[in-house]
């Protein structure tokens, strides 16, 4: 069952958390554009209010809450209501789909990376984007889950789990970098964009569906 309630229900403190951290939100965003290819059709997954999407160029996104949905569609991405698990999407039809933040909340990953397989064409690019479990901001947020209307309903993920997910799902040819090395409180400035995983919270691998 999509976890939707608190988008819905505290859709204002969640833009709020982007201004409060901008830093951390440019830190994330240069992250994403440091593996994100050029692509004639793109897709964003859970595409939530837009905030990643615009900026990226990603004019199209799947999402199941319904005031999500409307505050994307005034950033300018068209947006159709659906969930990872059975997306509402024609089998190839992407050069690119993405999923920022958003894999922590699916009921189901396997589903989930499965039908970001069949919608993209053979070779297509997969940028995920999530906040590594494993990091010192990941371990927070694990630790304080019930305090936060939003993350108490997540399930936070390592790299290294979620590779082998994507690798199950019939994924390969991996790129990895990682940003967001310090708490949030600590960061004044965008970070800086690292290759590989292990230091900081927000990782994005990039993904080509094999076969």
């Amino acid at each position: 069952m999509p976890k939707t309630q608190p988008f819905e229900e505290h859709l204002d403190q969640y833009e709020a958390w982007f201004d409060e951290h901008g830093p951390v939100y440019e830190s994330e965003l240069q992250a994403m554009r440091t593996l994100l290819p050029q692509a004639e059709r793109s897709v964003e997954i859970g595409v939530g209010s837009g905030l990643f999407a615009a900026p990226l160029g990603i004019r199209f996104g799947v999402e199941p809450s319904s005031k999500m949905r409307a505050l994307a569609k005034q950033r300018g991405v068209k947006v159709v209501a659906g969930v990872a698990e059975h997306l509402p999407l024609r089998t190839a039809a992407f050069d690119l789909a993405s999923m920022v933040t958003t894999i922590c909340f699916v009921d189901d990953v396997s589903a989930s990376l499965r039908e970001v397989w069949r919608i993209l064409k053979p070779g297509g690019a997969f940028l995920l984007g999530f906040v590594d479990r494993t990091s010192r901001l990941g371990q927070l947020y694990e630790t304080h889950k019930a305090e936060n209307v939003f993350y108490r309903l997540a399930t936070f993920y390592s790299t290294d789990e979620l590779l082998q997910h994507l690798e199950r799902a019939g994924f390969g040819e991996f790129k990895i970098v990682q940003t967001v090395f310090g708490l949030l409180h600590e960061i004044r400035e965008p970070e800086p964009v690292k290759e590989g995983h292990g230091e900081g919270a927000f990782v994005v691998i990039r993904a080509r569906r094999q076969g």
